[in-house]
């Protein structure tokens, strides 16, 4: 019976484009790479590669206080780092608050003014902040950043277009505080990738990458100044870290459901790879891939039915199934019989299989890109964080194995992947210590 189960969700996946055999992973590499070229010379494309003036390979000062602050969607952490002699990090002074305009409209000063007020305890122990600001903003060579927009339903008008260090340092000055500090802004992805190259400072690596696959995803790396094309006026015989913007990569093939999820979104066209991989979507594939195999007829009765009448599905509840197709989860309790668990977990798994091949291209295309991983003994090394990648185990399992089967086995390079406690913040700390390239 699971056998020709098995035949039926196959057939069922060819013909909504969305069978995971139809990824194919030397091709896509391609394709992405070329779009990574296409974004560093500054040709349209649907991967911006935007030039952070972040390096990596900076020596970190030793006992230096540097002021880390962490705006994220919910939360706006801040606290003091130094690094002892060993370079292990030194976390004081840390605390955690709502993010500004997360719960009412603000103004541009109501805005900055409540960071202001947020890093008052800590402001006059370190000269230097670095500032891990996770909104769309273009890096300048200065180390600030102007904010393209805001994203995450945060609300504060009149901030859109400003530089955000100069903002909060003018605001630091408004309330009789000194403010002759500099400000070093990057994103999340950029203070992962420096987070975990701290986490290993004693071990030998080819390169380093880091990469989100949570709610959203995203990926950095590290590239010589003489390949970012785009910006000719750089120093060609150094290197900086590069923020590729990977969800919104636009040339991975789509399938029917792809389709019809990007148009119920709420920017329909823009960010086609985010919505195809990571977390946030992910539940509302599977619900949708459910909805059709249930109208095709590949559950009973009972349980289509059930299945039909199904408002929400989240990709915890995809995992829980998948880990307990008899347990109290929501898909569980849909299905009859046998037959219904059986289709459910295809179903599941077909998903998770394509989100993982999709996943080893872009990381296989980045590792090749980086120039790093030819020799074993020194990998290069993935910093990964966000649940779709850490928390699921279906997905991690098919992605290990093709990272085996292309990235090593076929291509002769590899990769470590880590998951690092408080990646974000010692990550902004480095930045805020070593500056701009």
């Amino acid at each position: 019976m699971s056998t020709s189960i098995r035949n039926q969700i196959d057939e069922f996946f060819r013909e909504q484009g969305m069978h995971a055999e139809a990824v194919d992973i030397g091709r896509g590499c391609e394709i992405f790479t070329d779009e990574m070229e296409r974004g560093l010379a500054g040709a349209p494309g649907s991967l911006k590669m935007i030039p952070t003036y972040v390096a990596a390979g900076m020596e970190i000062p030793i006992n230096e206080p540097v002021i880390a602050i962490d705006a994220g969607g919910t939360n706006f952490r801040v606290c003091v780092v130094r690094f002892d002699a060993d370079r292990k990090p030194v976390i004081e002074d840390f605390k955690m608050h709502p993010m500004p305009g997360t719960h009412g409209r603000l103004s541009r000063n109501e805005f900055f003014g409540a960071m202001a007020d947020y890093i008052a305890p800590v402001v006059d122990k370190a000269n230097k902040i670095g500032f891990c600001f996770s909104y769309p903003s273009e890096i300048l060579p200065s180390g600030d950043g102007r904010l393209i927009r805001f994203s995450k339903e945060v609300q504060a008008d009149g901030v859109e277009g400003e530089l955000v260090g100069k903002g909060l340092l003018e605001a630091v000055a408004a309330q009789g505080r000194r403010a002759d500090k500099s400000v070093v802004l990057l994103n999340d992805t950029v203070a992962t990738l420096l987070g975990g190259k701290a986490a290993r400072a004693n071990r030998q690596y080819g390169s380093y990458i880091g990469f989100i696959l949570g709610t959203g995803t995203n990926t950095c790396y590290i590239e010589r100044n003489a390949a970012i094309t785009k910006v000719p006026s750089l120093d060609h015989e150094r290197s900086m870290i590069i923020n590729i913007e990977s969800g919104a990569y636009g040339r991975a093939p789509q399938g029917m459901v792809d389709r019809e999820l990007d148009a119920r979104t709420v920017n329909p066209g823009e960010h086609l790879f985010e919505k195809m991989i990571s977390g946030g979507y992910f539940g509302d594939m599977a619900l949708l891939t459910l909805k059709k195999a249930a109208a095709s007829g590949l559950f009973t009765g009972a349980c289509a039915a059930r299945i039909q009448a199904l408002s929400a599905f989240a990709t915890r509840d995809a995992n829980e199934f998948l880990e307990d197709s008899y347990g109290a989860g929501v898909l569980a309790a849909c299905c009859e019989g046998e037959a219904d668990r059986t289709a459910a977990w295809y179903l599941l798994d077909g998903l998770f299989e394509r989100a993982a091949k999709f996943v080893a291209i872009n990381l296989s295309a980045v590792i090749m890109k980086s120039g790093g991983g030819a020799d074993p003994c020194r990998p290069v090394l993935v910093t990964a964080e966000g649940t779709m990648f850490n928390k699921s185990k279906s997905f991690r399992r098919k992605l290990d194995y093709y990272i085996k089967d292309y990235l090593e086995d076929t291509l002769g390079l590899y990769c470590e992947f880590i998951e690092v406690e408080n990646a974000t913040l010692l990550g902004t700390a480095i930045a805020g210590l070593t500056g701009c390239v």
